[in-house]
């Protein structure tokens, strides 16, 4: 096992989840010997800090990546698609936050909570699961473990953040032209490449990611399919039913979802149960005492790599079918703290090397 520290690169090192994820490594067990910033040419010599130094961003290219462990990525789908491949042919071993590599068969999609030996058939990158995913995988994983799991209905209740900085700024700016009985003009959502825009202010957009030709969003398509894989290997596994509905809601940090889930059959666990198993968790936080009105909450779980439950109750006319509220930050757990926790699986099982004949599955 290397121990004189790791070069790990940060793609995408500008963005609101790339600042996040400098951040998280410094907090972080991973030994850093050098860390270098990437990004876009207009992000170019703009100076961020790590540890108290002062680091220039530079621009990606494949020639980046030379001498480099680890890369954490987070600078959009057709990005990681050009250069993490890159980053593999030069030895680096990749954790991608975007959507490029997760349903790929050759990458692990993991939560390292839940499914870390997946890590050991990793071919030189792993993929960083969708936001809203890990904090459902985070609440139902010790469910599954005790009590075995068969259906899942999620509503999602996204925060702005989840589309970017832009989306915040606008979200903000939408909001005082509301309170000033102006018009509101919106240009990044539900989705900024789209045809229309509408405001998120005062608005619940039902809308998140491109829509397929099942009328499904692609955000709900995710959800569905990413938690097949995480928890059964196959992103297509008949073993545990799961549909999405997914919101935009005008909440700048910290996705919530109503979680409905069936456990196995035969099984009846009292609410109880479900906390104590919870509770015992890594990473997930118990709020759930309705006579003191405590329950999770976007601004309460701000800033928190852990993720919060609350609202555990027996659906009433289901046996073996439950209702939870899940709320995690999703610049964090949703993404840079998961990334960075992938990363410090990877070091501490010395996975950080990528096999003979990776590059070739991503060329």
């Amino acid at each position: 096992m290397q121990t004189k520290g790791y070069v790990v690169a940060i793609l995408g090192a500008t963005g609101a989840v790339g600042t996040r994820m400098i951040e998280q490594l410094a907090e972080s067990t991973i030994p850093v010997s050098e860390l270098r910033l990437l990004a876009s040419p207009r992000s170019a010599g703009k100076e961020l800090t790590f540890k108290g130094q002062r680091i220039a961003v530079t621009v990606a290219t494949p020639d980046s990546f030379d001498g480099v462990d680890l890369v954490l990525a987070s600078a959009g789908g057709a990005v990681s698609a050009k250069l993490l491949p890159e980053a593999v042919k030069r030895g680096a071993v990749c954790v991608d936050n975007t959507s490029h590599f997760r349903m790929d068969d050759n990458v692990p999609l993991v939560v390292p909570e839940v499914n870390p030996d997946a890590l050991k058939d990793h071919h030189g990158i792993i993929a960083d699961p969708n936001c809203s995913t890990i904090q459902m995988m985070m609440a139902l994983e010790p469910v599954r473990r005790a009590f075995g799991l068969r259906r899942i209905i999620v509503s999602t209740y996204q925060a702005a953040s989840g589309a970017g900085q832009s989306a915040i700024e606008e979200l903000k700016t939408e909001a005082q032209a509301y309170l000033a009985d102006e018009p509101m003009t919106a240009s990044v959502l539900p989705v900024k490449g789209a045809a229309k825009h509408y405001p998120l202010a005062f608005n619940l957009l039902p809308q998140i990611d491109v829509f397929e030709d099942d009328g499904y969003t692609h955000e709900e398509w995710k959800m569905i399919h990413e938690t097949k894989k995480i928890m059964l290997g196959d992103k297509n596994a008949p073993n545990i039913k799961v549909t999405a509905t997914c919101v935009r809601v005008p909440v700048p940090i910290a996705h919530g979802e109503s979680v409905w889930f069936e456990v196995a059959e035969g099984q009846t666990p009292t609410a109880a149960e479900l906390r104590a198993e919870m509770a015992k968790f890594p990473g997930l936080v118990v709020q759930d005492d309705p006579a003191q009105q405590l329950y999770p909450q976007p601004q309460t779980a701000a800033g928190s790599r852990d993720t919060f439950v609350g609202r555990i109750r027996p659906d009433q006319e289901t046996p073996g079918a439950y209702n939870l509220w899940v709320v995690a930050d999703n610049l964090l757990k949703g993404a840079a703290w998961n990334a960075v926790q992938i990363a410090e699986e990877l070091v501490a099982r010395d996975l950080v090397r990528v096999p003979a004949g990776s590059a070739e599955l991503f060329e």
